[in-house]
């Protein structure tokens, strides 16, 4: 008897230990926790850390700079990016603007959305100094490259990727130039690091002093080996993919291809369900009407927490995450849909 009541005693501790953490956690401002970004073959595609936010700054006419620390933090080269798990639990890409050789912080920039989805409010809002942030990353779908010379188109916030760029190369000597567009200078974050890196190879271009950029005689101009870097509104960069059709760019909200199609069925083989796809539904709204507690987050295909394990069937890849290898036998379910009749998933 006496063994039996220390039994019991140890059990009970340690249930009132799980909801005594249970209870932290859910007070954590980071709570709901979305799913851990761990590709569905196993392999990790970057670890999770938890910052803290030691700066947040106006840098320009809505844009915020966020500075946060760790120790020992993974190196980044230029053109790199963090997913942030802000505290309702959303996760959104940032570009990576500050020193790749420091290991001590992180620095990011934000432009206010007034009509997005509310990713940026909150970050101008409700992150402050003092608070922790979950990051993840860095990962890089924009590397610099090697090459005779480069040049640059950026518009608004869409420097923050190429700025560490422009840093490296004017460190390197390199041949390279800028065309950078904004509504109004001031709104223009980095314009007098850019000037100074730069001089007369920098051509700023404000719309409320003398319109659009001209594209065709800017590009026009370049030598043929020219590797051409675009990052900006969607519209620009569609304007220098008709131009230029090797230009290296970099996307944070979907491309023009709808994540809409034609209806489909979807085998859930663990749950032993099959759930139909409309043609203008996704695949994550189908699934969660029959398991409200699939993870997601974003919906347009960056950020991963949707990603799940394909056992049949052919996909037609819409997402910006992904790589080739994970395509072989993943999805996200938030934005990519079936090519064929039929997807079996692995939930």
């Amino acid at each position: 008897m006496p063994k039996l009541r220390t039994v019991m005693v140890v059990a009970g501790a340690a249930l009132l230990a799980r909801r005594a953490l249970r209870r932290r956690v859910r007070s954590s401002p980071l709570w709901p926790m979305p799913a851990l970004e761990t590709p569905i073959s196993g392999q990790p595609r970057s670890r999770a850390l938890t910052l803290l936010v030691t700066g947040h700054e106006h840098i320009a006419d809505g844009v915020v700079q966020l500075r946060l620390e760790g120790h020992d933090l993974p190196r980044w080269e230029p053109g790199a990016h963090l997913d942030l798990v802000l505290p309702s639990g959303l996760v959104r890409q940032y570009s990576l603007c500050g020193d790749p050789e420091d290991t001590s912080s992180y620095t990011v920039a934000a432009r206010l959305v007034e009509d997005g989805r509310g990713g940026s409010r909150e970050v101008h809002e409700q992150v402050r100094e003092g608070m922790e942030l979950e990051v993840r990353g860095p990962r890089n779908r924009f590397p610099l490259t090697k090459a005779p010379r480069h040049a640059f188109v950026a518009g608004g916030i869409g420097i923050t990727p190429i700025l560490p760029m422009l840093r490296a190369l004017t460190a390197q000597d390199a041949d390279w130039r800028l065309l950078y567009g904004g509504r109004s200078r001031a709104s223009m974050p980095f314009l007098e690091e850019i000037g100074k890196l730069g001089g007369d190879r920098v051509t700023v271009v404000a719309e409320d002093e003398a319109g659009l950029p001209d594209l065709d005689a800017w590009l026009g101009e370049l030598p043929e080996d020219t590797a051409v870097y675009c990052c900006g509104p969607e519209g620009l960069m569609a304007a220098v993919e008709e131009r230029v059709p090797h230009v290296h760019m970099e996307r944070f909200t979907p491309k023009s291809k709808s994540a809409t199609g034609g209806s489909f069925e979807v085998e859930l083989r663990r749950s032993r369900r099959v759930v139909t796809v409309s043609e203008d539904s996704t695949v994550l709204a189908a699934v969660r009407a029959e398991l409200p507690g699939t993870a997601y987050s974003c919906e347009q295909g960056f950020c991963g927490t949707c990603q799940q394990r394909v056992l049949e069937g052919e996909v037609d890849h819409r997402d910006e995450l992904l790589t080739d290898a994970e395509r072989d036998d993943s999805m996200l379910i938030c934005v990519s849909r079936a090519r064929g009749g039929r997807l079996v998933l692995d939930m």
